[in-house]
């Protein structure tokens, strides 16, 4: 017979716990954050963007276009803060554009 929880788990607190358990809150915040840039910046600047990476609370954006990198570097703090709000926890605190 198979060691089950007597209790009744709601799918959603028994995959919480599998992420805790094993550790994978870092990798699913970096595509959650992945999703979060597509989505809020929209096509034009998806299109300009080479790479997106998540470390130590830093995003690190590549783009293709110089005038856009100096143009969305004017709105660092908002474009933080909508990322944020998107993904429901402050995950950011820091946007490098390069």
């Amino acid at each position: 017979m198979s060691n089950r929880n007597a209790e009744n788990s709601s799918l959603s607190e028994v995959l919480k716990q599998f992420i805790e358990k094993n550790k994978l809150d870092k990798g699913l915040d970096k595509i959650n954050v992945r999703e979060a840039w597509e989505n809020q910046m929209g096509p034009a600047i998806k299109n300009y963007t080479h790479s997106i990476e998540l470390r130590n609370h830093t995003l690190h954006i590549k783009l293709n276009s110089s005038v856009l990198r100096e143009e969305l570097s004017y709105g660092k703090e908002k474009i933080i803060n909508n990322l944020n709000d998107y993904l429901g926890e402050d995950i950011i605190k820091k946007l490098i554009l390069n």
